[in-house]
């Protein structure tokens, strides 16, 4: 039946209402913040595949959006689409292609076989690969018997002042507890994989760190407290803490655990610092504690040897589902429905000279934890488009990917949701 299936989709596909679709998803200009307009496009494109829509603000003025199939569902499982409306900022984008005909981030130039613009691949191809799977199988005559549907999501990215805080996915585990949106059996969170299927994330948490001396003129150092020395014994320590991290536990998909500092500032003044800051960033593997990370690295920075007077305080400023930061997540990688989309990536893809269809593990974090640990769903991530180049003057997708994703999600709807009678 797959192998049918497949062909009856490649028959039926059209590639160019496909490509203007996401054309058009990119032309919706939806940096972090503004995300309406965008949700409100994915609401009506919603209404033509004959959803059942809703919408509802996570913050005032900012929308989500959802769509599920109509009446009881006869039989099969719910399956659900999730992804973020959001991108980040295009500052510079225009200066960085001036003349070139990716000038314009949001007009989905097509060169060279990919479509550029800011949200191409993080994340509206996937969002868009996703509604046409659906649309492809009508077209091709079919309908789902089990439950199918999709939710789109504000406040994902971070850059923008007052955001970034994952709102939009609190807001949907508080209508999926309540009832208002289906809960589904399984989902797919459509960052960028190359289409590879990642069933493991990282955690993080970001620490502030401000350490706070006296400053004094520097002929008379002596009455000061120079909070630069202070700030060099504690990196040392975050050294430190990160080598034993480094040589610690691995994960076989995401690796092992680290500290990056990625920022640091202080003085300034022909004086003695009186202040300094500092950045940084901790990675956690599945199945760390952020509460227990936290502790160990409180415990590094506290522990360091300082001159008395020096003041050391932390700020955790990007609490997700935690209030610390993101929880790594994971579920097990034979999941059947996991396996069972790699499979219909492999399919899609073949002869295709493209990849996709490996089980892997996302080297990011985004908003699986809120369907993992907050609704009890097991999600995966799944879509076209490749991560190095989201966040850049660079992004773009591949046509032949997202066309594949089109088809590879159809398959897995088809799979997991199981067919009605095909339609006359």
């Amino acid at each position: 039946m797959s192998g049918d299936l497949h062909q009856n989709l490649l028959r039926a596909q059209d590639r160019d209402a496909d490509l203007e679709l996401l054309r058009e998803a990119i032309g919706r200009e939806s940096v972090t913040g503004n995300e309406t307009g965008f949700a409100t496009f994915l609401k009506d494109r919603m209404d033509e595949l004959d959803l059942a829509t809703g919408s509802g603000e996570f913050l005032p003025g900012r929308m989500n959006v959802w769509g599920e199939s109509r009446g009881k569902v006869k039989s099969g499982p719910n399956l659900m689409f999730v992804g973020h409306t959001d991108t980040v900022h295009v500052r510079g984008w225009e200066d960085a292609w001036r003349g070139k005909p990716q000038e314009s981030p949001f007009a989905g130039a097509l060169i060279d076989g990919e479509i550029w613009g800011r949200g191409a691949c993080d994340l509206k191809g996937g969002i868009c690969a996703a509604l046409a799977g659906l649309r492809l199988l009508q077209r091709a005559g079919y309908r789902t018997a089990g439950g199918l549907s999709f939710a789109f999501i504000g406040d994902e990215e971070s850059g923008e002042p007052g955001t970034g805080i994952s709102a939009g996915a609190h807001d949907l585990v508080r209508r999926v507890k309540d009832g208002t949106i289906s809960r589904p059996d399984f989902a797919v969170y459509v960052e960028p994989t190359k289409l590879d299927v990642y069933t493991a994330q990282i955690g993080f948490f970001i620490a502030d760190i401000a350490i706070t001396g006296k400053s004094a003129y520097f002929g008379t150092p002596e009455l000061g407290t120079d909070a630069l020395k202070a700030t060099h014994a504690v990196l040392e320590s975050l050294w430190a803490h990160e080598a034993e991290l480094a040589a610690g536990p691995k994960h076989d998909l995401v690796g092992a655990s680290s500290i990056l500092v990625t920022h640091i500032s202080g003085g300034g003044y022909i004086a003695v610092p009186g202040k300094c800051t500092l950045s940084l960033i901790r990675k956690l593997r599945p199945g760390e504690s952020l509460d227990a990370a936290v502790a160990a690295f409180e415990a590094a920075v506290h522990g360091t040897p300082v001159a008395d007077g020096i003041a050391i305080d932390i700020a955790y400023p990007a609490g997700r589902d935690h209030r610390f930061g993101g929880s790594p997540v994971e579920i097990a990688r034979d999941t059947p429905a996991a396996l069972q989309l790699a499979r219909c990536v492999s399919e899609a893809t073949d002869g295709k000279d493209l990849t996709g269809g490996a089980v892997g593990g996302a080297p990011y974090w985004s908003e699986s934890p809120f369907l993992v640990n907050g609704i009890g769903c097991p999600a995966v991530y799944c879509a076209p488009g490749d991560i190095s180049v989201a966040h850049t003057f660079e992004e773009r997708i591949e046509v032949e990917s997202y066309l594949a994703a089109v088809r590879a999600f159809a398959l897995f709807v088809a799979a997991y949701c199981g067919l009605e009678e095909k339609a006359d």
